[in-house]
């Protein structure tokens, strides 16, 4: 029996007396792909921050690997570092301005990655070929990149660190349509190759669709629907979920009836 990368039991994450995150919980398989998907303020990055050890969740476990994710000292987020990485809508923030894109993806594997820095630097040039990126590319700094080459820069520094999952919160929701394409299929291919496991965190069901095997769907915290993703798009269960499909623009789009159901959900 094949034994979840990654599994989250029974998550709360509450700020003062607001409940971010209620009792969730789903499992990653090895190689798999999930989807969490929802509205701002369903909890959806909420969940995410938890899995990546930037929020502490207030209950509930996340096992990664077989091994429970505890604590926020030093070497907990090292721990955990080595076996997830992040990657974020905007990723521009999280690399350091006055360092080339080479030396960024160095960085953390002189951290995490025994080896020399002639090794690292080979490593380097290989994860930018990866990802489609030049070694020109490679001593540029980060704001001579576009949106496109910087995505794929941070993809490349997280492969770096030979991850067992990779979360990404709306990763491709800040790029143009063509651009998205691009990194989609760059995804599809690195978890062929590699095996790496996603957790896809996004509100674009048709990117969801494409990236993802299983999906949960998440409104106010908790967790409404769950399933394989083709089949919770499909055949929705939940009216919510109905809703997220009914508010995608088409050409017998019916706002008046979107309206109508938002309001049967949320009788004042």
């Amino acid at each position: 029996m094949t034994i979840p990368v990654l599994r989250a039991e029974s998550l709360v994450k509450r700020f003062g007396g607001f409940t971010a995150v209620d009792d969730v919980s789903f499992e990653l398989m090895p190689g798999g792909s999930l989807g969490i998907v929802g509205e701002s303020g369903s909890g959806k990055t909420t969940t995410a921050r938890i899995l990546a050890g930037l929020e502490q969740p207030t209950s509930g476990t996340v096992t990664l690997a077989g091994r429970a994710l505890e604590g926020d000292s030093r070497r907990a987020r090292r721990q955990r570092a080595g076996r997830l990485q992040m990657i974020f809508q905007d990723p521009y923030g999280s690399f350091d301005p006055r360092q080339s894109i080479a030396r960024s993806i160095a960085e953390p594997m002189r951290l995490h990655a025994p080896g020399t820095r002639k090794e690292h630097r080979a490593r380097v040039a290989e994860l930018l070929d990866q990802v489609g990126l030049s070694s020109r590319v490679g001593e540029a700094l980060p704001r001579d990149l576009s949106g496109g080459q910087r995505q794929r820069a941070a993809i490349a520094r997280a492969l770096g660190m030979a991850p067992r999952v990779l979360v990404l919160d709306e990763a491709v929701a800040a790029l143009d349509v063509s651009i998205q394409a691009q990194i989609l299929t760059l995804l599809d291919e690195l978890r062929r190759e590699t095996g790496i496991s996603y957790v896809f965190v996004g509100h674009d069901l048709a990117v969801v669709r494409y990236i993802t095997d299983t999906a949960i769907v998440m409104r106010h915290g908790r967790v409404v629907e769950r399933g394989e993703t083709e089949r919770v798009l499909r055949a929705p269960q939940h009216p919510y979920t109905r809703l997220l499909l009914d508010s995608i623009p088409s050409p017998d789009w019916d706002l008046e009836r979107v309206a109508r159901d938002r309001r049967a959900l949320d009788p004042r």
